[in-house]
């Protein structure tokens, strides 16, 4: 865990959709949560289980390096990550996009803002 003004610092800095090479460094419940991801930076990267493929055989594996996209930052000090590769993306991503974050074409390419605090439940 970083300092909160370094998480500032790194977070002023991504974009959306901005690429980083990655390297799968854990897959705890293959299927129920996700994967995290070395993008070589102080805070981890992590890739949400409704992002990826619906069998979880077709996850990147451990030790897998790939390149990976800034989905989302916020106040958890984690790089919420999309696999820029539609193999390991879930098989309906343009319709999950359309229906779930319909802003994301034009999300790409500006800066993460900064949300605020989470709150307590997420």
């Amino acid at each position: 865990m970083v300092a909160d003004a370094e998480w500032a610092r790194i977070r002023k800095g991504l974009r959306f959709g901005q690429v980083f090479e990655g390297t799968v460094v854990k897959v705890p419940r293959p299927g129920a949560i996700g994967i995290f991801v070395d993008i070589g930076l102080s805070v981890g990267g992590f890739v949400d289980v409704v992002l990826l493929p619906e069998r979880s055989e077709d996850w990147p594996a451990e030790g897998t390096v790939a390149d990976f996209e800034v989905w989302w930052a916020d106040s958890r000090q984690q790089i919420r990550l999309k696999p820029s590769d539609s193999r390991y993306l879930r098989s309906d991503f343009a319709a999950y996009v359309e229906r779930w974050r319909p802003s994301w074409s034009a999300d790409v390419g500006q800066p993460v803002r900064d949300p605020g605090p989470v709150a307590p439940d997420e």
